[in-house]
C-alpha cells in the first residue's frame, strides 16, 4: 500500500493522529527533503527509513518505488510541507499506481490555500487554485485569464517574487482590486494584510509586511 500523507505546513501539532500511526507502520518514507522529514520524526519520536523523492528525481526512482510496491512494501509519501500532489510531488506515483493496479491511499490534511482562503476574508464558496505561476513563459498568459475570473483565486508565491507578482496582478486586475498575502501560516511569525491590491504593494515596500517564508496571495474574482 502507498499513502500520500500530508506533513504540517508549519505547526508541527498539526499532524493528524491517524499520520503519526502510519508513519510509524510503514517500512519506507518517501520525501522532499530528509533533514525536514527528520524534524518531524525526530518531534514524535519515529524512526523509519527515508528516501529523498522530489521533483529532480521521481522519474529516475519511479520504477523502484512501484517494485517495491509489487513486493508487498508499504510505503508513505511525504513532502516538506502539506499534501502531496498539490503543487509538490505526488501526481506521477498516484497515476502509476492506478495504471499498475497498486492500492494507494490519501489522507486528509494540511495545505496552504485553504487557511489563506478563510484568512482573507474573500469569497470562499467557489474559487480557483493556481498554485505557482510559470517563471517566465506562459506567465502573462495566466495573469490575463486570472484577472477574467468571477470567482476568488490563489496563488502562491516566493518572497523573493512576491513584490514582483502583486505589481504585475495590479497592472492585469487593476489596483484597487481587493486581495490578501498570507506567510508563515500557522508558525509563530504568521502575518496576514489584507486590502486592495495597490496597499499590499505599498505594505510590502514599505516593509510593513515581511518578505519571508512561504507566501499565499489571494485576489477577490473580477
Amino acid at each position: 500500500m502507498l499513502y500520500l500523507l500530508p506533513t504540517p505546513i508549519g505547526n508541527l501539532g498539526d499532524v493528524t493522529l491517524r499520520a503519526l500511526e502510519i508513519l510509524k507502520q510503514v517500512d519506507l518514507i518517501l520525501c522532499e527533503d530528509t533533514r525536514i522529514t527528520s524534524r518531524l520524526l525526530q518531534q514524535y519520536d519515529i524512526k523509519a527509513k527515508l528516501l529523498p523523492f522530489h521533483t529532480h528525481n521521481e522519474h529516475h526512482k519511479l520504477s523502484q518505488i512501484i517494485d517495491q510496491l509489487r513486493a508487498g512494501a508499504d510505503i508513505a509519501l511525504v513532502t516538506d510541507a502539506g499534501s502531496p500532489g498539490i503543487s509538490d510531488p505526488g501526481y506521477l506515483i498516484a497515476r502509476s499506481c492506478i495504471d499498475e493496479g497498486i492500492p494507494f491511499d490519501v489522507l486528509p490534511g494540511a495545505t496552504a490555500f485553504v487557511p489563506a482562503l478563510i484568512h482573507s476574508g474573500l469569497p470562499a464558496h467557489r474559487f480557483h487554485f493556481e498554485g505557482f505561476l510559470p517563471h517566465k513563459k506562459g506567465r502573462n498568459t495566466r495573469l490575463q485569464y486570472l484577472a477574467t475570473l468571477p470567482d476568488t483565486f490563489i496563488l502562491y508565491e516566493s518572497p523573493l517574487r512576491l513584490l514582483k507578482c502583486l505589481n504585475q496582478l495590479a497592472a492585469h486586475c487593476g489596483p484597487e482590486r481587493p486581495a490578501a498575502i498570507c506567510r508563515e501560516l500557522t508558525k509563530m511569525y504568521q502575518q496576514v494584510q489584507r486590502g486592495t491590491l495597490s496597499s499590499l504593494i505599498q505594505a510590502v515596500n514599505e516593509k510593513t509586511f515581511k518578505t519571508k517564508g512561504e507566501m499565499v496571495i489571494v485576489v477577490h474574482g473580477l
